[in-house]
């Protein structure tokens, strides 16, 4: 029997952060060439000795069989590659917007007829809190563009008059002043917090869709500040009425708006209803490493079919995956003096060889050692997969326990929430 070459690619990563050097160096692994960019300068370090980086990304476009863009904010560049005839993962000027903006972001969901919480959009402080004062109920802070970036700026109120939303927004404003810049108030209800995510081919969604379940605060048991993600556990599945009710009305608008890549939707969803919240029109983080964890095939390969505009569907894992970060001081604070006191260049040590569901987050690799680098304290993401979410659980934590990092600290209770949330969304009729 003859066996079949697979074909080896050129893929360029223009990456804002770093965040897909767990991704790029999979695909370096599977054979193909990798070139990584990394926009801010804070960041420049991630990824040294683990990829081949370039400082300009620009020059290496015409090299690149493919060219993957890792975050919001490069759509009309994604577009204008794409109008030229080059494969690109990544935005569109659209996406974009979904994202960034979140009054266009629920502007859209309106248009296309999906019922949304009642929100509304502030550019001053003083504003907000005398609207409050005459509308009281409780709310929740969401900053708007590059403000939204801070995640520990978002604040959940719990008051019924929303005296707590106005001691935030007091204190926002003696902190932030005119930087803060423009942020929305939304109405708060109780439910299950749920993200519904599928990649798109250019032309329609490619089954089967993501399910996935978000931890935001520090400590376990969801105490302490937001801080964007300190985990996530996810099923795969090829129907579900929370798509259906949500990211499928917009195929047809996405297929117009030169598209292709990840889109995800958050929601909030109770016995009366789905209420989308907002859009990430990207890869997630840690999502897609967690995605990878499940996905078996190669990655070039589902890439390079998915900018292409092939329809197939994605071979994956029964069962569940999670994923915990394992973080350093000063995660999910900005403070480069305490990143350098304690994190900085700290080694990241496996006690065994077996490198299965640990995935690269901010490392550089020295003399063949993996160092800390980056400003923000992420080490090392490291995933889980099983049966039943227990089976993920156990799988993960004890892949935990083969990592050493200095200072560590990473939450112990990722995919607890999935029985009681389980059992609700049954009753609701949404699983």
């Amino acid at each position: 029997m003859i066996k079949t070459l697979r074909v080896k690619r050129k893929i360029l990563f223009v990456s804002k952060y770093g965040e897909t050097l767990d991704i790029a160096h999979v695909m370096q692994s599977e054979g193909h060439s990798i070139k990584l960019f990394i926009q801010e300068r804070g960041c420049k370090e991630i990824g040294y000795g683990f990829c081949p980086k370039v400082t300009d990304w620009k020059k290496h476009t015409d090299w690149a069989d493919l060219i993957i863009f890792d975050y919001t904010g490069y759509g009309k560049i994604c577009e204008s590659l794409r109008n030229e005839g080059k494969l690109v993962i990544g935005g569109s000027i659209y996406t974009d917007l979904l994202e960034l903006d979140r009054n266009f972001g629920h502007q859209q969901l309106k248009a296309h007829k999906i019922k949304v919480l009642p929100s509304y959009e502030f550019t001053s402080f003083q504003e907000a809190i005398a609207f409050i004062e005459k509308h009281p109920d409780t709310y929740v802070i969401k900053p708007s563009g590059e403000t939204q970036e801070f995640k520990q700026l978002l604040f959940v109120g719990s008051d019924d008059e929303g005296l707590d939303v106005i001691r935030v927004l007091k204190a926002y404003e003696k902190s932030w002043g005119n930087d803060f810049g423009d942020f929305q108030l939304q109405k708060k209800v109780k439910g299950v917090e749920i993200s519904i995510a599928s990649f798109f081919n250019g032309k329609e969604f490619l089954k089967p869709i993501n399910i996935t379940f978000e931890h935001k605060k520090l400590f376990p048991k969801e105490l302490g500040v937001s801080t964007g993600e300190m985990g996530t556990s996810m099923f795969w599945t090829k129907d579900s009425p929370i798509f259906d009710a949500t990211l499928k009305k917009f195929e047809t608008t996405l297929a117009t708006s030169n598209f292709i890549g990840h889109i995800d939707i958050n929601c909030i969803v109770n016995g009366n209803g789905i209420y989308p919240l907002e859009f990430t029109s990207r890869f997630g983080y840690p999502q897609i490493l967690i995605q990878r964890a499940g996905i078996q095939e190669p990655l070039g390969d589902l890439f390079y079919k998915l900018a292409s505009g092939q329809k197939f569907e994605i071979k994956v894992k029964k069962g569940f995956q999670v994923g915990v970060f394992i973080v350093v001081p000063p995660f999910p604070y900005d403070d480069k003096k305490a990143f350098q006191l304690f994190s900085k260049d700290a080694v990241v040590i496996l006690k065994k060889e077996a490198k299965e569901g640990i995935h690269l987050m901010h490392l550089k690799k020295v003399n063949n050692e993996w160092l800390i680098t980056g400003d923000t304290g992420i080490a090392l993401l490291v995933s889980g997969t099983g049966i039943t979410m227990k089976d993920a659980q156990r799988n993960m934590y004890n892949r935990v326990q083969n990592v050493i990092v200095n200072n560590s600290y990473y939450r112990t209770d990722i995919g607890d929430r999935w029985q009681e949330d389980s059992d609700k969304l049954w009753s609701w009729g949404l699983l």
